[in-house]
């Protein structure tokens, strides 16, 4: 197989302890600004994992990412972050990180290198064949992530993955592979970096398209968020008072009374 992994090779910056702090911030924000543009040339790929996944969570099926180290910790913080912005079930999204919740933190050692955890990880969820299994890695080799996929394959669950090097085996596993190719990151190897940002950008794609997809914006509006704190009060009475002709106050009892901007709007237009 003809693969090279661009994420591990060298920088074309030489001599980094060198340079100033501007030259430094000035060279990482022009590696950084081509990440976009790696993204760009793979949305038809993201368009067919998240149609995919659309697919399945309307029968009922769930979103897993699995990934070790910073992959893991980027799939975890998309998973978390959907209940509160599109107030879904908190088991609709779900991050997987290699040695378990203590690795959110610190490194857990040899856990990327687990061929078998994956698969137990996701049977303990009661991975089904409606669920979708997404594997994130960098360099597209992590064990734990590929072993995982080509189980979630034998048991007929659907596959995608996000990786940063093209025609890695992470992507030759995974039945709608995401690859986007950042080339080599500033400081060699260093994968949290220009992939991490096309890692984070992608899953920020994939999970905000499929809710909207689900029905859970209206316009623009985040009308299902969780009102967990007075900043999302705030911004919820004001959504109100942008698709209803009622004042602040009117707004805040009508969000009291149900619970979100949605059923807030829903009602008052019913009565």
């Amino acid at each position: 197989m003809n693969f090279t992994k661009t994420t591990e090779q060298s920088s074309k910056y030489e001599h980094l302890e060198q340079m100033s702090v501007a030259d430094l911030l000035q060279n990482i924000n022009s590696e950084d600004k081509t990440v976009p543009l790696a993204v760009e040339k793979s949305l038809s790929q993201i368009e067919s994992l998240v149609s995919k996944v659309v697919g399945k969570m309307k029968l009922g099926g769930r979103l897993f990412y699995i990934g070790a180290g910073t992959s893991g910790r980027l799939g975890i913080v998309d998973a978390s972050e959907c209940p509160p912005t599109f107030g879904v079930p908190f088991d609709l999204v779900n991050g997987i990180i290699a040695g378990g919740d203590n690795a959110i933190r610190r490194a857990v050692e040899n856990a990327e290198d687990n061929t078998t955890q994956a698969w137990i990880d996701l049977q303990e969820q009661n991975i089904g064949e409606n669920d979708v299994v997404i594997g994130i890695a960098a360099s597209g080799t992590t064990p734990y992530v590929i072993e995982g996929l080509k189980k979630c394959n034998e048991n007929n669950i659907t596959t995608g993955c996000v990786t940063c090097n093209e025609g890695s085996p992470l992507a030759l596993t995974a039945k709608f592979p995401v690859e986007v190719v950042v080339g080599p990151e500033f400081v060699t190897g260093s994968s949290r970096m220009k992939a991490g940002t096309a890692q984070k950008l992608v899953l920020n794609m994939i999970s905000t398209a499929t809710m909207i997809q689900l029905g859970k914006v209206k316009g623009n509006k985040m009308v299902d968020m969780q009102l967990s704190n007075d900043k999302l009060v705030d911004r919820g009475v004001k959504m109100i008072m942008g698709e209803i002709p009622v004042n602040y106050e009117k707004a805040c009892e009508l969000l009291k009374k149900f619970g979100s901007v949605r059923k807030a709007v829903e009602n008052y237009n019913s009565n």
